[in-house]
């Protein structure tokens, strides 16, 4: 079982940026699928970005893309999200999440969490 930690979040101002890390410990990150979601108050928890095990292919929501990258790095088991132009409506507790493929992300780590002010 893989052991997801992220970190990152934080405070930010409209048309800012973060970069979101999320650390696996216990087994290799290469055998994972990873993904980022993220879940605002009193609303379901949605899907951000997904990356695929050697990160050859990523699929984003709607609402992010163009804005948000995810990425990983195997060799140092971290996956990564970069947000960009942020939004207050991208304020939210933003999970990593890992699986045997980028439809069935099943591991999950605390979330950290990403206010952005207007």
């Amino acid at each position: 079982q893989v052991q997801l930690v992220e970190s990152g979040g934080g405070l930010v101002q409209a048309g800012g940026s973060l970069t979101l890390s999320c650390a696996a410990s216990g087994r290799s990150l290469s055998t994972y699928a990873m993904g980022w979601f993220r879940q605002a108050p009193g609303k379901d928890r949605d899907i951000v970005a997904r990356i695929t095990r050697g990160g050859g292919t990523t699929y984003y929501a709607d609402s992010v893309s163009g804005r948000f990258t995810i990425s990983r790095d195997n060799a140092k088991n971290m996956v990564y999200l970069q947000m960009n132009s942020l939004k207050p409506e991208d304020t939210a507790i933003y999970y990593c999440a890992a699986g045997a493929t980028t439809a069935s992300l099943t591991s999950w780590g605390q979330g950290t969490q990403v206010t952005v002010s207007s």
